[in-house]
Formats: C-alpha cells, structure tokens, sequence
C-alpha cells in the first residue's frame, strides 16, 4: 500500500503545483493516512531524489519531470528489496529430503524471470502516464453531441 500512497502524494504534489504548498499535513488529509506514515513516504522519495522538500516550511516539489520517474522508482524508493521477496522461497535446504535441498536451485531461474518481467512493467509506467490518468478521470474529454 506504501506504492499507492506514495503515487497519490506525487500526483498531488504535481497538481498543486503553483497552487498550495504540501505539507505532510495537507497529504495524510487527501490520503487518509496518519501524518507519520507520510513523513516516512516523503522521507524515502526524497531520498531517492524524487521530491526536495525544504526543512522547517514544507512545500514538497517533483525534482524531475514527470516522464522521468518511474512506478519502479517509486516502488524502490519505498521497498529497496520488494521485488526479491516478492515471491520468496521457504528455508527447507538443511533438511535430508533431496526436494528440499535443491528446491531453491529450481526456483531460483523463473523467480527472477519473474521479478524481471514485474520490473520491466513498472519501469514501462511513468508518473506522467499517472498523472494524464488522472487528469482524463477528473476533466473527461466533452462528449460530442450528435446533430
């Protein structure tokens, strides 16, 4: 849930952009999460160099353009590991059963094919994607009338 929230705070933040300052405080009100949980999302953008959020004042802002950040940034700013326990294989190798001693052997190459194919697909989903999402949700296109 960490990944959606932190998608909900960068569309936020680009839409308030020249509007309204955001701060923490105005993100859990739009996200319904406690102002700590968003702290520690904002804390792990900007340590990924996504946001800059000045001390003291607040007033997050994107530090690239849209088109430039990724949903896999995103998710690994967020979980640096998420995607290699995203399936993960129980601890059995130290018992005398010769499945259990060579079953991470077996798995490990579709796993990562896995991982792989999740990490390409995020890689393929931009924040600006996101965000013309959103924006063709908000201001649908007007409908024609028919004559």
């Amino acid at each position: 849930m960490k990944c959606s929230v932190a998608v909900h705070c960068l569309i936020f933040i680009y839409e308030a952009r020249g509007i309204a300052k955001v701060t923490s405080g105005l993100l859990a009100e739009s996200t319904g999460c406690n102002p700590v949980v968003i702290r520690n999302i904002m804390s792990a953008l900007k340590k990924a160099g996504l946001i800059t959020v000045p001390r003291g004042t607040g007033g997050a802002e994107l530090c690239a353009d849209p088109d430039q950040i990724t949903l896999y940034q995103i998710y690994t700013a967020l979980e640096p590991h998420g995607l290699a326990s995203l399936i993960g294989i129980h601890p059995c190798q130290e018992r005398a059963c010769p499945v259990a001693q060579n079953i991470r052997k077996v798995l490990q190459s579709p796993y990562h094919q896995i991982e792989d194919a999740v990490r390409q697909a995020m890689e393929g989903v931009t924040l600006r994607s996101m965000i013309d999402e959103f924006e063709s949700i908000v201001h649908p296109p007007e409908e024609k009338e028919d004559c």
